[in-house]
């Protein structure tokens, strides 16, 4: 297969900054789902692998919600092992349906990634989103009335998760996989107009397209990206804010004091993303709009009550609800 490819290069290319701190031999994971996306993106670093001389190691995740993905992963295996990778690591998720399908398949997903962690340590997981995957999460964003992160849609790093494709089209990556002969498998969830991911993407980004012109999937990632960089500096201003006297934080912006108030209340006990904009209304009211009301319950079993002049924070002992 050739390795000159325009497509293939851009993509070749976003890779560089995120492999410049390379160790010889390191382990490198890529999440692989036998899409354009994830291929274009395993042979590209399967290419810089022969240079670098890392240990590229491909993720594949069974997530058994349609009939023959089992066939589909299988394919996806003797695909990569015919590249010349022979580790590989492969698992069927466990998808236990809780909050929907697509966050119920995601967090089974990232169980395998773990596992797949635990098993070959390493600093680096690629992942294939993609431009339009960026584009399509700002849109979700702005539909569930979210905040300034959400809108930032995804860190291109996140922990030892590298995103290294979101300044790079889905258009590109088919291309890539088209210009070098790799057939890429279609997921027909991706076409299915239940999930509003795909609505989004079907249908209302290409009305945008028509109705406003060209150039709307890469303006919102633009966009995230700019948020994103805003987002964190209000993150870093509140991660030093340590003094919860009532002035103090009276003084603050009201979108660094939010942060500050989800910071302590989750470092009080409140369970990892359960906060929500109305759970922290009445905790900023204690502040801004004070007559005098109570204290305010929490998820996790806190507390949070105006005393002295100051926020004071509890937790139910074993973090269930007070009574």
């Amino acid at each position: 297969m050739s390795i000159t490819t325009p497509a293939l290069l851009a993509i070749r290319h976003s890779l560089k900054k995120y492999l410049a701190d390379l160790s010889p031999s390191e382990n490198i994971l890529v999440g692989c789902s036998g899409g354009a996306d994830s291929l274009a993106l395993t042979y590209a670093l399967h290419k810089e692998s022969a240079a670098l001389k890392f240990n590229l190691i491909p993720v594949i995740v069974d997530h058994g919600l349609q009939a023959g993905s089992a066939d589909v992963a299988e394919r996806t295996k003797q695909k990569l092992r015919s590249w010349g990778i022979e580790e590989i690591f492969s698992a069927r998720a466990q998808v236990t349906l809780t909050d929907g399908l697509e966050a119920s398949a995601r967090r089974a997903r990232y169980q395998i990634f773990h596992q797949a962690i635990d098993t070959f340590p390493t600093q680096k997981f690629f992942l294939a989103h993609t431009q339009n995957d960026q584009a399509e999460s700002v849109l979700l964003g702005l539909a569930r009335g979210s905040g300034t992160k959400s809108l930032s849609g995804m860190a291109d790093i996140n922990g030892a998760f590298i995103r290294p494709l979101l300044n790079i089209s889905r258009t590109l990556t088919e291309a890539a996989c088209n210009e070098v002969g790799i057939e890429f498998w279609i997921d027909p969830h991706n076409s299915n107009e239940e999930f509003t991911r795909v609505r989004v993407r079907k249908n209302i980004l290409p009305l945008m397209e028509r109705e406003l012109g060209p150039g709307i999937i890469e303006a919102l990632a633009k966009s995230a990206r700019i948020l994103r960089e805003d987002a964190q500096a209000l993150d870093d201003w509140a991660s030093q804010i340590n003094d919860l006297a009532i002035e103090e934080l009276a003084a603050l912006p009201k979108a660094v004091r939010a942060r500050v108030l989800r910071r302590v209340i989750y470092e009080a006990g409140a369970p990892s993303g359960s906060l929500s904009a109305e759970d922290i209304e009445p905790v900023e009211a204690l502040i801004s709009n004070w007559h005098g009301q109570g204290e305010v319950s929490l998820p996790g079993g806190v507390k949070v009550a105006r005393i002295s002049g100051r926020l004071s924070l509890s937790t139910h002992p074993k973090g269930e609800p007070w009574t």
